[in-house]
């Protein structure tokens, strides 16, 4: 599945920062990843924290799938609003959930410090505004789900968001304290080579063919033919497990953005802010660390990157036409335009954990636009499961809910 379109903003960004060689050899390791974007490199990080003996394949260059295209907002609120998940999972797994991705921040921020990242994490308040009149009435009932939940959250009208933020024709929003920016494919690239220093093996341009799930080990047989025997598989392949797993459990999706021109005056009220909007499909926006609005959206259902190469064009338009409604006096010079894959789930939570089809397996597939924060508190739950133990998420995040 081709994952992006057009060459991406942080891609050409950071140019080529690391390069791994395919495999050569026949491998054995006690724990497996297939997958080398930002999902497999956290999860590598903490295999290899608990002790265990890692390799990490990826069919493409290492984080030149969706990590390239991600808009890397880190954020704890889910695609599906607190007070609707409440009434899908009951209110203990949808709290916990929302909460998970709020520690998931803090412990990111915690790896940066670690391992001494130059990615660019910033703390960042998040704004979450009603596009429409409409939307408003719920949006404070989600207002009032969060505080109740104890989150760091300020209801802000009508007035107190354009005098704030400069933004016209919106209708009130929530504004949340907890939230936070980075540059993931540095990110990404960085964890690695601190973790091969102490002992990971990565190997780019390795695709897996085949897997023989036998009794107390998995073998992995790639491409050209060579073998890993490896004691757990843990899959971070994202969107790309539609094509593994026969039941439907994610729609892949087509998003869009566009990076303007730096422009060191027009972004200082949200510079510390991340934007989105209670639009179908939702609007979402930060500034980057080089002074450049970034903005996207505009969602489609995947067919295939030709369709949706095509779209390109149109949704840049739709997407400034967006923004000129909240901000009409400023005019957006595009930079960059790309299109990214991502997955949406039924409930806008993850599948993390096993499958009955796959034995000594684990799969971390952080989808929506919480990929990155469902990520980290996925290397909670692989942790617990190499040790035999079940998370507290694990029910809610499970094949077959």
């Amino acid at each position: 599945m081709d994952l992006k379109s057009n060459e991406p903003f942080w891609l050409l960004k950071n140019g080529l920062i690391s390069s791994y060689p395919s495999l050569k050899s026949d491998e054995e390791c006690d724990v497996l990843i297939i997958g080398g974007g930002i999902t497999g490199s956290l999860i590598a990080h903490q295999m290899i924290k608990d002790g265990y003996q890692t390799i990490l394949i990826d069919k493409r260059e290492i984080c030149n799938g969706s990590t390239s295209a991600t808009t890397s907002m880190l954020q704890y609120e889910i695609d599906t609003p607190l007070y609707k998940l409440i009434e899908l999972i009951g209110e203990k797994g949808a709290v916990e959930s929302y909460k998970a991705c709020s520690k998931s921040i803090d412990d990111l921020e915690k790896i940066t410090k670690e391992i001494k990242a130059r990615s660019g994490f910033k703390r960042k308040q998040s704004l979450y505004f009603a596009s429409k009149k409409k939307d408003a009435v719920w949006l404070e009932k989600e207002y009032e789900a969060r505080k109740k939940a104890g989150f760091n959250v300020t209801w802000l009208g009508i007035e107190d968001v354009e005098e704030r933020f400069g933004f016209q024709n919106t209708y009130g929003g929530i504004l949340s304290k907890q939230g936070a920016s980075i540059d993931a494919f540095k990110f990404a690239h960085e964890l690695l080579r601190f973790n091969v220093n102490k002992g990971l093996k990565v190997f780019d341009k390795t695709e897996m063919k085949s897997v023989k799930y036998l009794r107390d080990h998995n073998l992995a047989l790639t491409k050209d033919n060579f073998s890993i025997k490896a004691k757990r598989i843990i899959y971070c392949v994202g969107y790309e497990s539609s094509s593994m797993i026969k039941e439907h459990f994610v729609n892949v999706k087509s998003t869009f953005a566009i990076v303007s021109e730096v422009d060191t005056d027009k972004f200082k009220n949200i510079e510390q802010t991340l934007v989105w909007n209670t639009d179908k499909p939702y609007i979402y926006m930060r500034s980057t660390d080089d002074e450049r609005l970034l903005i996207g959206g505009g969602d489609e259902d995947f067919s295939d990157p030709e369709k949706r190469d095509l779209l390109l064009t149109k949704k840049e338009k739709d997407i400034r036409r967006h923004l000129k409604r909240i901000k009409p006096d400023y005019h957006f010079y595009t930079d960059f335009a790309w299109a990214g894959t991502f997955g949406e789930t039924k409930d806008g939570l993850p599948y993390i954990g096993t499958h009955d089809n796959f034995k000594n397996s684990y799969f971390v597939l952080g989808f929506g636009g919480n990929g990155i924060t469902f990520s980290v508190t996925g290397m909670e739950m692989v942790s617990a499961f190499m040790r035999n133990e079940t998370h507290q998420l694990s029910e809610y995040f499970k094949f077959g809910r």
